[in-house]
């Protein structure tokens, strides 16, 4: 009778751990099954022209075309020079939303740009995230609150946020008086000083943009500052109205319907399917999942030139994530896509150029995270003229890459491809 009671007691505990075990794996699939949702089949069958498609792709991506926009593109350091320029000009309003703050020097001045314009009595909006921002002192948090800037943190570090801080906001974003917005991949790090000349300081690409364009940047602005303060913008100083400044038309693409695949992800993929001479595309992390690779092999064996640029391993500031990317090369390679790694520093512009005559910037890396995790913005934009300006930045740093080979590829090591499989099992959280 003692030994039997022995095992009842010993039963109950593991009959309540299998009991637990399948709870928590019935909730998993509960939690999976309210938040899948359908990725996009890359099988469109199209051959009208871009220009045609123009719509299609705008509204696709939950957007719409607007023309009348001026553009202006700033590459390195020189783009800091320009924001601030703008900021200590703004005369009603800054919003100002970024993914990485790091203290140094270029947050003292952008800092002491804020703080001035609060001071001068314009509404001073910044919007950080919380896993990208935890590297801000508390000191420099002070002296924005101090100077009357309104600071948010998106998803902020607390245990109430534990189940949404995994989602970050990793859109690079500013809106001066509702006319003028920037754009791009810059992020708020010494690092994105200087001119790309060593290891140290980083290649990037942003935008200046004005025109009608600029509300629908606005509005983007809006969406994660109301959701983390419940704050209402209106009026002239924020929604101005905004007459045609050039001749670029733009959409934007920034939203994620619940169940539904994100209007990034389908913009990406989508453009793919309908090239019909070239695709380019400079992204730091490019991680394609299937339906994406299938999409790039199929362009290429149509005859489109498809290339690829990103940071080689040694010169990403993440090379795990490289090393994860490396899983489908072979097959990329096999299809006809041309890899081309860049080694001189970490290369961080988000660019895509179709035809010579669409292109593409933001703030969207080319992996899961980004399509489906993370709040991104990418802005479509229909100018010849832009178009040949990021081919020409990516045919000057073509010069520096080193183009895979896939002869020699498939002669890397067994333990190279075991890391490489490795890392990729976590590719949607690199």
């Amino acid at each position: 009778m003692f030994e039997a009671l022995i095992s009842d007691t010993v039963e109950l505990p593991l009959a309540l751990v299998a009991l637990g075990g399948v709870a928590l794996v019935v909730m998993v699939l509960v939690v999976w099954s309210h938040k899948r949702h359908s990725d996009p089949k890359l099988g469109i069958e199209c051959d009208d022209p871009l220009p045609a498609l123009l719509p299609s792709i705008a509204g696709l991506s939950h957007g719409c075309v607007i023309e009348g926009n001026r553009v202006e593109v700033l590459e390195n350091g020189r783009f800091f020079d320009v924001l601030i320029e703008h900021i200590v000009s703004a005369r009603h309003t800054v919003h100002f939303e970024t993914y990485l703050w790091k203290d140094g020097l270029l947050s003292e001045r952008i800092v002491q740009a804020l703080c001035e314009r609060a001071r001068s009595g314009v509404q001073v909006r910044l919007m950080i995230d919380g896993n990208g921002g935890k590297l801000m002192r508390r000191s420099t948090r002070k002296r924005l609150h101090e100077a009357g800037c309104r600071l948010a943190v998106y998803h902020d570090r607390q245990l109430r946020n534990i189940g949404v801080m995994n989602r970050r906001d990793h859109r690079k974003l500013v809106v001066l008086d509702g006319r003028i917005a920037f754009i791009g991949g810059h992020c708020i790090v010494d690092d994105w000083l200087g001119d790309a000349e060593d290891r140290h300081h980083f290649r990037d690409v942003s935008l200046r943009i004005e025109g009608p364009g600029v509300h629908a940047l606005q509005s983007a602005f809006s969406e994660n500052w109301v959701d983390e303060t419940g704050e209402l913008f209106v009026g002239e100083d924020v929604f101005p109205r905004l007459e045609p400044r050039g001749d670029v038309a733009l959409h934007v693409a920034r939203v994620k319907p619940e169940n539904a695949a994100p209007a990034v992800k389908i913009l990406h993929h989508l453009v793919m399917c309908i090239a019909h001479e070239r695709i380019l595309i400079q992204n730091p992390y490019f991680l394609p999942d299937p339906e994406a690779i299938k999409a790039l092999g199929k362009a290429a064996a149509r005859g489109v030139d498809v290339r690829v640029m990103m940071p080689s391993e040694g010169a990403s500031d993440m090379p795990f994530v490289q090393q994860a990317a490396h899983r489908h090369f072979e097959t990329l390679l096999a299809h006809g896509v041309r890899l081309l790694e860049y080694p001189r520093t970490l290369l961080h512009q988000k660019l895509m150029v179709i035809d010579g005559q669409w292109c593409a910037i933001g703030s969207s890396n080319f992996d899961d995270r980004s399509f489906e995790i993370n709040d991104e913005i990418t802005v479509g934009l229909w100018s010849r003229d832009l178009a040949a300006q990021f081919e020409a930045l990516f045919e000057r740093d073509a010069r520096d890459c080193v183009e895979l080979d896939l002869a020699s590829w498939r002669r890397r090591g067994p333990w190279r491809r075991a890391r490489e499989r490795l890392f990729y099992l976590f590719n949607e959280q690199l």
